[in-house]
């Protein structure tokens, strides 16, 4: 990370530095082309006055003309000594006055015509014309070796090798100082990764730039919640044990007790010494193999909860999909797998159900809805009834669906339902079996949803009545 914010900062400062550099020589470069078009114009000017400075033809034939240059262009070329010529030739390039330098030009219009041309390493801008004369049509040349062009490529060429060592000593002061700057989030980069993962110990705000506090804070609120997850799992563990403890034991009481009749009963069959001492009529009996179903039915069911508690899990379930979620299938399907254990404790239990849907986990939500219907059976005295709900509830402006359970048995007092959410937590003084997880699950079932467990008074402020409001309805 921190090489490669580095690379960013150096294209970010160097770039716009070397950006720079080539606009300026662009518009240098635009300057002398534009002050050369200047000058190819005011050096076209002198060549009328120039043909004018041929006053008469030869005396005799092959002599030149006659020729006085006129005062503007005797100043021009006086002006640039040495760096400006002239000439005069016939209509055959052959040299009839002026600077033998000069290359023989031939022009077969009269438009005016530009080139360049070096001599003595000097660059020279020449323009040649047919004109008319006093002596007849002749071809003269104007050069000039003070091309604004040809000033700025000499001096481009001295100051480029300057400025080029000037952007390289630029560019390792920039990466100097940039990985200075990023030294304090190279330390930070390193310290996190050499971290066991049990060190989940905050790191030091203060001691971080302030550009990375953000950053240092971010991490340790990670860490918090990485630690307090940790010691949630740890507690559950602890408290799963805690809970499996005392069934395992009844079942190894009643296992054992199991072996030694059998035991016993060996020892009687084999006559062993001492054995007459022992009652024949020892027997495994009804009572001892009710018991034992019972441990292993608590045991089982327990480990089942368990297993939903962790597969309820809020944070683990938030990147499943959810679907569309029929409520009254649901809930009829509920009535009928506990239909029978109602039935066996003398309860009447019963449907009042609409049609509902809601995008959701249906296997979640069925795991809420069987935790919620089999509390209400378990702790509902003989000859009560339990309500399976479902339908719509109109909260504000929108029907919103919901999942209920009533049942009209002791209910829990209202400074107790804050509590009984909580994992292994039983009312004090409850009868009946229970691990204190049905509640707990139902709770986490609807944290994944969004959502969470109403806990009310039943018809006449008496029983209980549990409810989920679920936050969207699909159609």
């Amino acid at each position: 990370m921190a090489s490669g914010l580095r690379n960013r900062l150096l294209v970010l400062l160097l770039g716009p530095l070397f950006v720079l550099g080539l606009v300026n020589v662009w518009v240098d470069y635009r300057s002398a082309d534009s002050a050369a078009v200047q000058h190819d114009r005011q050096l076209l000017r002198y060549v009328p006055l120039l043909a004018d400075s041929v006053l008469a033809p030869g005396v005799q034939a092959g002599d030149p003309p006659v020729l006085l240059l006129a005062p503007p262009v005797e100043d021009f070329l006086k002006g640039r000594a040495g760096l400006a010529g002239y000439s005069v030739n016939d209509l055959e390039g052959h040299l009839l006055h002026g600077d033998l330098w000069l290359p023989g030009a031939t022009v077969a219009t009269a438009e005016p015509e530009f080139h360049s041309t070096e001599y003595e390493g000097v660059t020279y801008r020449i323009v040649s014309q047919r004109v008319h004369t006093r002596a007849g049509d002749l071809i003269v040349q104007l050069a000039d070796g003070s091309d604004p062009r040809q000033q700025w490529l000499s001096t481009l060429l001295r100051v480029l090798l300057p400025n080029g060592v000037l952007m390289v000593a630029a560019a390792l002061a920039v990466s100097w100082a940039v990985g200075r700057a990023l030294r304090p989030l190279t330390e930070l980069t390193e310290a996190v990764s050499k971290r066991s993962p049990q060190d989940l110990s905050a790191i030091d705000v203060e001691a971080s730039p302030a550009e990375v506090r953000p950053l240092v804070a971010s991490l340790n609120r990670l860490f918090d919640l990485v630690n307090a997850q940790s010691a949630s799992q740890r507690r559950f563990i602890a408290d799963a044990a805690h809970q499996l403890r005392t069934p395992l034991a009844g079942l190894q009481a009643q296992v054992e007790a199991w072996a030694q009749v059998l035991q016993t009963r060996q020892r009687l069959r084999l006559g062993v010494s001492g054995a007459d001492t022992a009652p024949a009529s020892i027997t495994l009996n009804a009572e001892q193999l009710d018991k034992l179903r019972q441990a292993t039915r608590r045991t089982s069911q327990l480990a089942n909860q368990l297993l939903a508690l962790s597969r309820a899990d809020a944070r683990a379930m938030e990147a499943q999909p959810m679907q569309r979620v029929d409520l009254l299938a649901l809930c009829e399907s509920l009535l009928e797998a506990h239909l029978d254990a109602a039935t066996a404790r003398g309860l009447d239990l019963g449907l009042a159900a609409q049609p509902a849907h809601t995008t959701g986990h249906e296997w979640l939500l069925r795991e809420l809805l069987g935790n919620l219907v089999d509390n209400a059976i378990r702790y509902t005295p003989r000859g009560g009834s339990v309500t399976i709900r479902c339908g719509l509830l109109v909260v504000g402006d929108s029907s919103l669906p919901y999942l209920a359970v009533e049942d009209d048995g002791p209910g829990i007092a209202p400074a107790e339902r804050n509590r009984v959410t909580e994992r292994f937590y039983r009312v004090p003084g409850t009868q009946g079996e229970g691990s204190g997880l049905g509640l707990a699950i139902a709770h986490e079932i609807a944290r994944v949803h969004h959502s969470s467990l109403e806990l009310l008074s039943g018809p006449g402020q008496c029983g209980l009545l549990v409810r989920l409001v679920l936050p969207e309805q699909t159609a």
